[in-house]
């Protein structure tokens, strides 16, 4: 498993994977040292992100390999197919899997989700519109929604 530290406007990025595909990209909340020579698996993921946070990407292509249970990778790859500055609820994406009763089991599994921004966990909120729960703190699912938002914020001076 190889493994890279890149610097992201949101923090340090750990990105792991190899030649079977990525299997977590994670923001930290700690400094570590950033990787000098990216390992050749792992260049394509990191230029990806890179032209996400430019906005210059809007979707990623990757060969992914998260680890979880089945149930799991059916949550992450239902959130793949959110599009890029639109959101939708956690009830919304229960019901997307056929079971709107599996709400928390949905949340719990979002919540989970290893491939952080690639899998886009930060475009599910509260049905109320409200920014709940996210791995990364709620200050950054805040941030990569406005940075997605097709209505940007204006400065006035």
């Amino acid at each position: 498993m190889e493994e890279a530290y890149i610097a992201t406007p949101l923090g340090i990025t750990k990105i792991a994977g190899d030649v079977n595909g990525i299997v977590s990209i994670t923001v930290l909340n700690a400094d570590v040292p950033i990787t000098e020579v990216i390992p050749e698996v792992l260049e394509d993921t990191v230029y990806q992100l890179r032209e996400y946070f430019k906005e210059e990407r809007k979707d990623f292509n990757l060969i992914l390999n998260p680890e979880g249970t089945d149930f799991q990778k059916r949550v992450w790859k239902a959130l793949e197919d959110i599009p890029y500055g639109k959101t939708i609820s956690y009830m919304d994406l229960s019901k997307t899997l056929g079971d709107p009763k599996a709400i928390r089991a949905v949340a719990a599994a979002n919540g989970k989700n290893p491939l952080w921004i690639v899998v886009p966990c930060h475009r599910v909120i509260g049905s109320d519109g409200s920014l709940t729960g996210y791995a990364g703190g709620l200050h950054r699912k805040k941030w990569l929604l406005e940075l997605e938002s097709p209505a940007k914020q204006q400065s006035l001076f």
